[in-house]
């Protein structure tokens, strides 16, 4: 069922849900078997999560298509003392359980660390939440926007409501809750090797503030050390290199856009060299003085207009043609139709749907995982598979 076969033999209990169920499907991808213990007539929320459902009005969103993709759905009320019975009978067999809801879910089900380790010793537990075990915001109903909101990654405006397509007062794609998984997966897999060499279980926890707070190191360990550091020689006052016309993005003829990221002399030669304009070399992007802004401003326009004489594609071939540094901006529709995202093992399809693969390329392996599991779809398979 799972996307590869690296995690073969590896067994995951979920008890996830939306973002957090991401954990669980980067090990699926990988090969583990995740069985996704939901609760009887209810099932992840992500089920029906987004503004577009497949094949019908109530039917399946597109983050519980990947996020839950090659899993098995086990359908147990962890209420009752018989769906408590049944689960732990599962971790029994388990290498990991990834707990994915606000914290502490588990240990007030009578299910907690201690419970787990004394029922599979060398078990690993992965505790998912929002905003972590400590702290006054533990205890605060949150959601994907807000994780970077805190961490400072996320601006708003505030001085009129959210345009259309818009919400949460930022067109800005979130970033923690869909790094969340990677972090999560990775945790997982070391504790599971590190289980394995010592027979003795791990604890994890995981929060998506933090991984909010931790992702961009030049934003929370530069403000952390403020006290220790300086400007940087060779750096403007407001934080770019003086050659930043040439780390631009630039319109083309045909509508489109470009990226330039030219700014090593080995590009730029090259590029000048192509394009017949020598005296662009000529101009010191270099130096920071009084007159720095000007001259970048004077290459900015240059290279403006420059931009604006051929297309996209005219422009993405001579850069291929002359080791330029740089390449396409695409919309999403523009980025189906590009030659280096067709002519590479980006998609696969299952029952007639298609999605977006793995990141991770196994060679000689195929990516193909079942379809996201119907609810409880795998129940008496998986608990008659018990002793």
């Amino acid at each position: 069922m799972a996307g590869y076969s690296l995690l073969e033999g590896v067994r995951v209990l979920e008890v996830a849900q939306l973002a957090p169920s991401s954990v669980g499907g980067h090990l699926a991808d990988l090969g583990a078997d995740v069985v996704k213990v939901e609760t009887p007539g209810r099932g992840d929320g992500v089920r029906a999560n987004g503004a577009r459902a497949v094949d019908g009005p109530d039917g399946p969103g597109f983050m519980h298509l990947r996020w839950n993709r090659g899993k098995r759905s086990v359908a147990l009320d962890l209420r009752t003392d018989d769906g408590r019975r049944d689960f732990l009978r599962l971790v029994a067999t388990a290498d990991a359980v990834v707990e994915g809801t606000r914290h502490g879910y588990l240990e007030r089900l009578g299910l907690g660390w201690d419970v787990l380790r004394g029922v599979r010793p060398s078990v690993v537990l992965c505790e998912v939440s929002g905003t972590g075990a400590e702290g006054p915001y533990r205890d605060l109903a949150t959601g994907g926007m807000w994780f970077d909101a805190y961490a400072g990654l996320r601006t708003v405006d505030t001085d009129r409501p959210s345009p259309p397509g818009v919400m949460g007062g930022s067109a800005e794609t979130p970033q923690a809750m869909y790094a969340l998984g990677a972090y999560g997966a990775m945790a997982v897999l070391a504790a599971v090797i590190r289980a394995g060499r010592t027979g003795e279980g791990v604890r994890l926890q995981l929060s998506s503030v933090d991984v909010a707070t931790a992702w961009v190191p030049d934003r929370i360990d530069a403000a952390l050390n403020v006290h220790r550091t300086e400007p940087r020689p060779g750096w403007t006052a407001d934080g770019r290199l003086p050659d930043w016309p040439l780390l631009d993005a630039y319109a083309t003829k045909d509508d489109g856009a470009i990226v330039f990221g030219s700014h090593t002399e080995k590009f730029w030669r090259a590029f000048c060299t192509a394009v017949d304009r020598p005296d662009l070399l000529e101009i010191d992007l270099d130096t920071v003085d009084d007159g720095a802004d000007a001259r970048a401003q004077h290459v900015w326009r240059e290279l403006d207009a420059l931009f604006r004489t051929r297309t996209r594609a005219e422009w993405t071939d001579l850069f291929l043609a002359h080791d330029i540094a740089g390449g396409p901006v695409n919309s999403v529709t523009e980025l189906l139709a590009d030659p280096h995202f067709t002519a590479r093992a980006t998609t696969y399809e299952v029952d007639g749907l298609r999605f977006a693969a793995s990141p991770v390329h196994v060679v000689g392996e195929e990516f193909r995982p079942a379809l996201a599991p119907e609810l409880g779809a795998h129940t008496d398979e998986v608990l008659g598979g018990l002793s």
